[in-house]
């Protein structure tokens, strides 16, 4: 494993725990609890999706990171972009019909932009990230931000319907291209740095420290200078819907976690635990799949309650049992991990990928 390949995998691993607690937690327990456990489980939401996002634009810089394509090479790159993010879409809008938060098709859109940037100097993956922002927030001017939602069961109601497909895609589902197409740029970007410099991990560091905390201590204060509630439900909302604030909070926070993570890959690499980790982050479509199905199924046993998702009637699941559950699915995902990494490179979905793209 090289130093990158290990922080980055690390941090795969990380955002895949993040996304159990996240995932079961909302099906399960309570998304909008915010004392106790049931509050710490609520901190990993936004955090762990948006990490995710950075590091599939970081895989995709550094997969188209050399200096020297020739026009064919460029071409041949871009097309096998191209067919993952066609991939990713169909598959993702499979699923949809069973998980209706699944961001698999939003990634496939991620990836058909980044393949219109792919070989741009990288200060224009920056320029496209701003823009993403700009264009979501005039969306907003445009739309009203809850149209075709039900907020009470986290549903969308007309999604397939043209109109609903597209608002829902590009504006106000889950994880909609504009703006979340800004984290996927700003990961390219992240790419195309050098991370066997030691100075990068800490500049980057340092920059989403300093970003976070400015962000953070705005939320914070935000009731002591001001009473309008307009102002206010913009500077705290979180996640739905993802206005400034949101963006640059778990962006910054994703890029201290990803520093974070390469100063351990750098010490710990050669170690067990990183060898096993980093099998388990090189298997986030696996696994993405997986908790949704059988963890998911495994959890509604446990718990003795139907999947029917009614968020409304349903009585939350104790946080412990989530937590427990989370922690116990995370470990069985990576022992799969590395008996499966000991004969095959990629993991089963994503060798299936590779096979219809490459």
């Amino acid at each position: 494993m090289r130093t990158r390949i290990a922080g980055f995998d690390l941090a795969r691993a990380y955002a895949i725990f993040g996304m159990y607690i996240v995932n079961f937690n909302t099906v399960f327990g309570s998304h909008t609890n915010h004392d106790g456990l049931s509050g710490f489980l609520n901190l990993f939401n936004g955090n762990s999706s948006t990490l995710f996002v950075i590091l599939a634009g970081m895989g995709v810089s550094l997969m188209t990171a050399g200096s020297s394509y020739t026009p064919e090479e460029k071409k041949n790159l871009r097309n096998v972009i191209v067919k993952r993010s066609w991939f990713l879409f169909a598959l993702g809008m499979g699923f949809y019909l069973w998980w209706p938060a699944d961001i698999l098709h939003f990634y496939g859109g991620y990836m058909h932009f980044a393949a219109l940037i792919l070989f741009l100097p990288r200060k224009y993956f920056l320029y496209a990230a701003a823009a993403a922002i700009i264009i979501f927030h005039l969306l907003l001017v445009a739309i009203p931000y809850n149209t075709g939602w039900n907020f009470d069961t986290l549903l969308y109601n007309d999604f397939w319907t043209i109109k609903g497909f597209l608002r829902n895609t590009f504006y106000n589902g889950w994880n909609s291209i504009f703006p979340w197409v800004s984290y996927f740029f700003l990961g390219m970007y992240l790419g195309r740095l050098d991370w066997n410099n030691r100075k990068t991990p800490k500049r980057i560091l340092w920059i989403g420290v300093a970003v976070y905390l400015a962000t953070f201590s705005l939320q914070y204060f935000a009731d002591s200078f001001t009473d309008d509630q307009a102002l206010l439900f913009y500077l705290h909302a979180d996640y739905l819907p993802p206005f400034l604030p949101f963006m640059l909070g778990t962006a910054s926070f994703g890029m201290v976690l990803l520093s974070i993570f390469i100063f351990m890959g750098n010490r710990i690499r050669e170690t067990k635990i990183a060898i096993i980790l980093a099998a388990t982050g090189q298997m986030t479509l696996t696994h993405y799949l997986s908790h949704l199905v059988l963890g998911i199924f495994l959890l509604s046993v446990i718990t003795g309650k139907t999947l029917s998702f009614d968020l409304i009637n349903d009585v939350p699941t104790s946080p412990e049992i989530i937590l427990v559950f989370a922690v116990g699915y995370y470990l069985f995902s990576c022992a799969f991990s590395y008996m499966w990494t000991r004969k095959f490179k990629n993991g089963p979905l994503e060798m299936l990928m590779r096979k219809i793209s490459d």
